[in-house]
């Protein structure tokens, strides 16, 4: 087990299997020393993680949605080291969608959800530059979807 997931497993978090893509795309590129993964929406245990930030759910909600979106890029960024999580150099940049009301201006607190969680378990590894974008709908009528790209060795 990797020290990254050493860590994960003191928080609680199990990784899931990283989500098989859902259209014809890949989940991840590698290209140089980065990974390029592709988004990943909300979903957690129960399934997928639905509503509109403003309307059926609140920032708080939605950045438990967006923590779930980034469980889910380290999944993706395991198979894409091969099982090695210790590969990580650090987390380069998220760029993250939020299904908003037209009057929902809190896309960063919602987002924050996702970073909070990488700083947390990744320490300085997982500070990053983002975005944090509202969008009328999202695939599935999900909350949050968030891609990434991470650096490895």
């Amino acid at each position: 087990m990797s020290a990254i997931e050493k860590k994960l497993t003191e928080l609680g978090i199990h990784l899931p299997e990283a989500p098989a893509p859902a259209a014809n795309y890949v989940p991840f590129v590698i290209s140089g020393n980065l990974v390029h993964i592709s988004g990943q929406i909300s979903q957690d245990a129960n399934g997928l993680v639905k509503g509109r930030l403003g309307d059926t759910m609140d920032a708080d909600a939605g950045a438990s949605a967006a923590k779930q979106c980034a469980i889910s890029l380290l999944a993706q960024l395991k198979a894409a080291c091969d099982g090695d999580l210790d590969r990580l150099k650090r987390v380069v940049k998220l760029n993250g969608f939020v299904a908003s009301a037209h009057d929902f201006h809190e896309q960063p607190k919602v987002i924050n959800g996702a970073s909070d969680f990488l700083v947390e378990a990744l320490g300085d590894k997982g500070r990053h530059a983002r975005s944090a974008v509202g969008v009328a709908a999202l695939p599935l009528g999900v909350a949050v979807e968030i891609d990434g790209i991470f650096e490895i060795e």
